[in-house]
């Protein structure tokens, strides 16, 4: 029987299929309502100003009527999910056990007694961590499809711009190189450890003769490895923001070591990856009974395939896998 629809990946090695299954719930399915509570920010005491550097026509006031007067609390509307989210990126670095008992403490007046705080906390952080592998698994997927060429580093120098246009203007620039000169991008926004300046890291795909610019190569002391370094520098970037490297990734034997650089960022700061457009994690093609080899993954849901599938779209025979017949196929991102 053949399968319509079926969503492939490539986990590095092997092509999985995901065949399609229609879910009737998704009609129906409504988004949760979830209740907006008032959250009380820390007052901040507004302390008035000494009589002798005011300049003023009114007469002179006793000392002893003068007041410390305290603003009122600003009050913000959210929901619960909303602070957590706000609680745990403040308190991101914490060891976990100190984070969650933070967390309670400042969540517990939102709720009617303490076991269903701890509850919604726990609830939580499990979804954090859903997240985080989900976005991994996601990663992974989009850079399988892919063959990057370089690790890039860009960052700013202070008398050219501040940190705020420095990220503006780098993502402008990745979005103009994408649309217009087909660059591919995964990255993560880090500050550096000592200086907390920050940085973007990414891989890239740079077809050639799209990189504007000269590369130059540069020989400095790094500070944080206490050694001499030689770094390949482009002239673009560096006239636009300042220090960059391009890293060559000559062989695909380099990209794990790569991708786990960019986990260790979003892990580090709990920070999203940022993608350029026409990154997908799947291709969509119908599936022959003779191009399976058994099924796969979690209750059989997935199919392994051979490496010479034919891909199908309607019934139109489009070729055996390849990069020339994938890119004809819809895809999924």
């Amino acid at each position: 029987m053949p399968y319509s629809q079926v969503k492939v990946y490539s986990d590095g090695s092997h092509y999985i299929g995901i065949p399609y299954i229609p879910d009737p719930r998704v009609k129906n399915r409504r988004p949760r309502h979830e209740e907006v509570i008032e959250v009380k920010e820390q007052s901040e005491e507004v302390t008035a100003p000494a009589e002798d550097n005011i300049v003023t026509d009114q007469p002179a006031q006793n000392p002893a009527n003068v007041h410390e007067k305290s603003a009122p609390p600003a009050v913000r509307q959210m929901t619960r999910k909303e602070l957590f989210d706000e609680l745990y990126q403040q308190t991101f670095g914490m060891k976990k056990r100190e984070q969650k008992s933070y967390i309670v403490q400042q969540m517990l007046p939102y709720f009617e007694d303490g076991s269903s705080c701890r509850a919604f906390v726990e609830q939580n952080f499990e979804r954090k961590h859903r997240n985080m592998i989900c976005r991994r698994t996601r990663l992974w997927r989009k850079i399988n499809h892919q063959r990057f060429n370089y690790f890039v580093t860009f960052t700013y120098a202070d008398d050219k711009m501040t940190e705020e246009e420095f990220a503006k203007k780098l993502l402008n620039i990745l979005y103009h190189f994408s649309s217009r000169k087909g660059w591919l991008y995964i990255g993560a926004w880090e500050r550096g450890g000592e200086t907390n300046r920050l940085h973007f890291h990414g891989l890239f795909y740079i077809p050639a003769g799209t990189l504007s610019g000269e590369m130059e190569i540069l020989r400095d002391f790094d500070t944080r490895k206490k050694r001499m370094q030689t770094v390949q520098q482009n002239t673009f970037f560096a006239k636009k923001f300042g220090r960059n490297a391009f890293r060559p990734i000559n062989h695909i034997s380099e990209m794990p070591q790569a991708v786990q650089y960019l986990v260790k960022y979003i892990e580090k700061s709990g920070g999203k990856l940022i993608y350029s457009r026409g990154l997908y994690q799947y291709f969509v093609t119908d599936i022959m009974d003779e191009d399976i080899v058994c099924p796969y993954g979690l209750e059989d849901r997935k199919l392994l395939l051979f490496d010479s599938f034919g891909c199908w779209v309607d019934g139109e025979y489009i070729g055996q896998v390849s990069p020339e017949v994938i890119a004809q196929l819809p895809k999924v991102t």
